[in-house]
This record gives C-alpha cells, sequence and structure tokens, in this order.
C-alpha cells in the first residue's frame, strides 16, 4: 500500500468523464473518507448509507465526511466519521497515507485516507447513518478490469462515471472513482 501511495497522481474528481460539467462554484468544504482494509486478508470496509439520509441514501460509500471544526484534519475527521459510523475504534486503525482529494459535484473535496485494520473488527452501524456494514475483497478493489464507465440522465444531460458491481452491492460514483484509481496504483 506504501509503495502505491509513492506513485505520482494528481487529484481525481466527478468531472474527469464529463468535461463539459462546470464544478461548483465557490470553495469546496473538505472531508475525509476512511479506506480501511483489514490486515489478515485485505477486505475492504465498505456501507450502505440509510435510506433516510438526505445526501446519498441507499449508496455504498467508505465511511466518512465532512471535516467538523472540531477535526485536527481530514484525517481525524474520516477516523471520527468512523468511529461514529461504524464503531471503529481509531486505536485500531493504522493509517498509512492519504490520495489526492477527489472533488464532487455536490461541492466536497473528499480526501481518502489509506489505512489497515488491526485486530478483530466487529462493526455496529449507526442506525440513523448507515444500513449495513460490509466488506469487498481486496482482489476487486484492487483489480482495474473489476471498474466500467456507465452512465446515467442527471440534471438534463447525460453523465458518466465509474462503477464497480460486486454481487448485490453497486458501488458507483466517487466511490468507485476513488477506488479505480487506488486500483490503478496498484497495477503500476
Amino acid at each position: 500500500m506504501r509503495q502505491a501511495l509513492a506513485a505520482p497522481a494528481g487529484p481525481t474528481s466527478d468531472f474527469d468523464l464529463n468535461p463539459e460539467v462546470a464544478p461548483p462554484a465557490g470553495q469546496l468544504r473538505p472531508a475525509g473518507v476512511l479506506a480501511a482494509f483489514h490486515e489478515d486478508d485485505g477486505r475492504l470496509v465498505l456501507t450502505k448509507r440509510a435510506a433516510t439520509m438526505r445526501h446519498h441514501p441507499g449508496q455504498i460509500a467508505l465511511p466518512g465526511g465532512k471535516v467538523d471544526p472540531g477535526d485536527a484534519d481530514v484525517i481525524a475527521a474520516a477516523l471520527r466519521e468512523a468511529r461514529e459510523e461504524i464503531a471503529l475504534p481509531t486505536e485500531q486503525v493504522e493509517v498509512i497515507g492519504t490520495l489526492p482529494a477527489h472533488r464532487t459535484v455536490t461541492g466536497f473535496a473528499i480526501t481518502p485516507v489509506l489505512a489497515v485494520i488491526r485486530g478483530r473488527f466487529d462493526p455496529i452501524p449507526e442506525p440513523g447513518e448507515v444500513a449495513e456494514v460490509f466488506d469487498l475483497p481486496f482482489d476487486h478493489i484492487a483489480d482495474p478490469a473489476c471498474y466500467r464507465v456507465e452512465g446515467r440522465y442527471w440534471r438534463g444531460s447525460w453523465r458518466s462515471y465509474h462503477a464497480a458491481p460486486y454481487g448485490p452491492y453497486y458501488l458507483w460514483g466517487a466511490t468507485a472513482r476513488i477506488l479505480w484509481s487506488l486500483a490503478n496504483r496498484f497495477a503500476a
């Protein structure tokens, strides 16, 4: 993982596949997401957002969220959010590093924080935010061939996005784009 992080790469965005779409005006809000892999077999922890969430209900996501005033930085935000959303104890997390921020159509600059979960971890989803916590195998996450470009009609035009479906889980959008970037680093 450290070797993959050492590979040079620029920031990513929801606009990579849609250059005709203008990024949102104003400053992007900083956020951190935790790409936490189990130390024993490399499974990646993901969540399915609660259907009652105002933004992105039912979507697959990495634990994380916006930087709050009490957070020292995006890493602290990602660790706090993982603790709140899935009860991941911070002391079990070894942070390896970060990827460049991913700019979203919703006005965030999301910094992916790569980490390893040390020891046994039994997630407890926060019911107001998380419908399900699950793992995807490292082989799926780390293989660029598992990702494809799809499209849908959104806000008056066709938009392209990355997707990496796995069984009942439809991994797409910013989460898939972030992980596709990581998969390409692993493959390099």
